[in-house]
């Protein structure tokens, strides 16, 4: 207890030493009664033991909360008020879960990837975001959210025209009318919805690894966030004719994953693949450097979808519990499915499969987690985990190069994602309005076939679209910038071609083709294609 007193005094000391002293212009009596009052509260923390001055920011956000509650009691602030600015806070922490998903993709593309790209991976999914963002604020959010027509928005650019959210309903005044369902500000409905298209970005990122030219992806990140991802968007959330046509989608599996999953296809293709991937028409592993990362980047992706789904509710209402449980369930079941069909397959729970069953059944939740069952949601979860192992097998089998199988997880599981919502939606079992809040009820709950034509419709033009104005995006930096590196800058490592240096410096660092790095005594051996760097 003494030594903790005597650490908090002198830290208290020091403060007093470095504290600048205030500017003689504008000094008055009351400044200097305002630094006295500073000085004898600071001494009177300084007395507390130090686990006690820890407590102090809890204790002020009780107080915080307490007041709030009290004045909304009082009439000082409306019952309404309270719950724009509650609905604004939960908002704000879901697309923070959403943003820091980033840090989990960098994660798992830099471990299933070789050490000598990881730095060219991690620079990819960190500028990718600072892209979508200004792209998304300029263009992506009028042209997807803006009033216009049943194709594109054509108001709102740079976030300027009217708008007096958070009002909502016939109430709302303003240019983007399809999200005034949502009582937030402007901003938190922006700051939300440019994450989700950041997310849609950075999946490309991982297809196309290891041998995409830097200026290229960039490029393409722009166009895909600005433009194609914005116009797929305003169709289904934007008030367009697929919304109309009766498709839903809660919180993305079509909108974001698919559309991701279609772009990187399409630059997968146009790429091609890895040298060494591919001799005599079969596959051959290039394993990744790094399972550790990736496992952790596996878990932040985890956690930031319970942003992404729940989130999506931009409200702090009772639905978000069993969004998050729904959610959860489907990971856990995917995960599950995945090591056991890896296991039958392949002869080995292999750790790569583990990660990616994780992720699929959490795409393929994300379309149907508001309108399904928890076990609807373990047996969607389920088939996704099964659906991305066989999915791996089958874009290898086509020599589709992806190195973290991000068309497998995305691609395929945002389909399977968006037709379950035609499978499984409940809306008696759930308590939704079928037809304004939600779908119709699913085949496997008496709705017929109705719903499943709908979400087949959303499938096929979307993909349709995404892959056309992809492919034109594609083609168009092939033929004038070339897309691809040289064979000896994809051999020796895009992170010294691209950027000048080395996420492991001093290490072990492989040039070959199959990313095996051996053991130090192989160094100098005849016909070794490694290095000490």
């Amino acid at each position: 207890m003494q030594s903790e007193k005597m650490t908090s005094k002198l830290a208290l000391s020091k403060t007093k030493k470095t504290r600048r002293r205030p500017s003689a212009r504008g000094r008055s009596f009351s400044s200097h009664r305002s630094i006295s009052l500073l000085d004898r509260l600071q001494s009177a923390i300084g007395k507390f033991p130090l686990r006690w001055v820890a407590c102090i920011p809890l204790a002020a956000i009780i107080v915080g909360v307490w007041g709030l509650s009290a004045s909304a009691q009082d009439g000082e602030l409306k019952v309404e008020d309270l719950k724009v600015l509650l609905d604004t806070v939960w908002v704000v922490i879901a697309a923070i879960l959403v943003i820091f998903m980033n840090a989990g993709f960098g994660m798992l593309e830099t471990g299933l990837c070789r050490q000598k790209n990881a730095v060219n991976i991690l620079t990819k999914n960190l500028i990718v975001f600072a892209l979508a963002t200004v792209a998304f604020w300029a263009i992506g959010f009028a042209l997807m959210f803006g009033d216009g027509n049943g194709f594109i928005g054509t108001q709102g650019f740079f976030l300027l025209g009217p708008d007096n959210s958070p009002v909502t309903g016939d109430d709302y005044k303003g240019i983007f009318s399809s999200m005034s369902w949502a009582g937030v500000p402007l901003a938190a409905k922006f700051i939300f919805q440019v994450a989700f298209a950041g997310t849609a970005a950075t999946i490309v990122s991982g297809a196309v690894a290891e041998r995409i030219k830097f200026t290229d992806f960039l490029i393409f990140s722009l166009l895909l966030v600005g433009i194609s991802y914005a116009i797929t968007g305003h169709w289904v959330w934007g008030g367009g004719w697929l919304a109309g046509a009766g498709f839903w989608d809660f919180a993305g599996s079509t909108v974001v994953h698919s559309v991701g999953g279609w772009a990187a296809l399409m630059g997968a293709a146009f790429l091609g693949p890895r040298i060494g991937k591919y001799e005599d028409g079969q596959p051959r592993a290039i394993p990744g450097h790094n399972l550790s990362i990736a496992t952790l980047g596996c878990l932040i992706l985890w956690i930031g979808w319970f942003g992404f789904n729940p989130g999506s509710t931009m409200a702090a209402d009772l639905s978000i519990a069993h969004i998050a449980l729904t959610t959860n369930l489907a990971a856990a079941t995917g995960g599950i499915g995945a090591t056991f069909t890896a296991w039958l397959l392949l002869g080995k729970p292999d750790l790569s499969m583990v990660i990616n069953g994780i992720l699929a059944g959490l795409v393929a939740v994300t379309a149907p987690c508001a309108w399904v069952g928890n076990f609807s949601a373990a047996i969607i979860g389920l088939i996704g985990g099964i659906l991305v192992v066989l999915a791996v097998g089958f874009f290898d089998s086509i020599q589709i190069d992806d190195p973290v199988g991000a068309i497998s997880v995305h691609l395929v599981n945002g389909i399977w994602g968006t037709l379950a919502v035609g499978l499984f939606a409940n809306p008696e079992g759930v308590g939704y309005a079928a037809g304004d809040g939600g779908p119709l009820a699913g085949l496997f709950f008496g709705g017929g076939f109705t719903q499943v034509g709908a979400q087949l419709l959303g499938i096929l033009s979307v993909g349709g679209m995404t892959v056309l104005l992809s492919s034109i995006f594609w083609l168009v930096l092939k033929a004038t910038l070339g897309i691809r590196v040289s064979p000896e800058e994809e051999l020796e490592g895009l992170d010294i071609g691209e950027h000048g240096m080395e996420a492991y410096h001093g290490f072990l660092k492989d040039t070959s083709s199959m990313g095996m790095v051996g053991h130090s005594s192989m160094r100098g051996m005849p016909g070794s294609d490694r290095e000490v760097v």
